[in-house]
């Protein structure tokens, strides 16, 4: 009996975004903001990974993720890896970095920073890479990985 199949099904044009932390699933998939697109979605969590214990994967049919959402994305799943499908094939697959800044999508952990009282976009120094931290670039409160709050910008 062959062990070796597909727990979720391939597609034939879109982006493949694998070896998430399963807990992160659903941050990546706000950040995404796939709530709001028609296009076909397979979301696998708790899935079986040798390297990081449970993963999650998000197939999303005829469409490119663009790669300022993959920056946002590194950081709710830095390990992740992303692939470019074209007729069942692989075009390009990219692995995710976590970048130098980041800007929006993630409100300040400080309730009284300028970007909480007015209509300022949030703007972040990473400051560590492997337990993801940010710096405020207003405040300069340092905001930790489960402190993270997402924000539609």
């Amino acid at each position: 009996m062959n062990k070796t199949y597909l727990e979720v099904s391939a597609i034939e044009n879109g982006t493949v975004i694998d070896h998430i932390p399963a807990q992160s699933l659903f941050k990546v998939m706000s950040v995404l903001g796939l709530e709001h697109i028609t296009n076909r979605i397979t979301f696998g969590t708790n899935l079986e990974s040798q390297r990081i214990g449970t993963k999650a994967i998000i197939k999303i049919a005829d469409m490119e993720v663009d790669r300022n959402k993959l920056n946002k994305i590194a950081i709710f799943a830095p390990e992740a890896r992303v692939s470019y499908i074209k007729d069942f094939e692989v075009s390009e697959k990219i692995k995710l970095q976590v970048p130098d800044v980041i800007e929006g999508s993630i409100k300040c952990a400080n309730p009284m920073c300028i970007t909480n009282k007015e209509k300022i976009r949030t703007k972040f120094d990473v400051v560590n890479k492997c337990d993801i931290s940010l710096r405020c670039h207003y405040c300069e409160k340092i905001t930790q990985q489960n402190q993270f709050e997402i924000i539609n910008d």
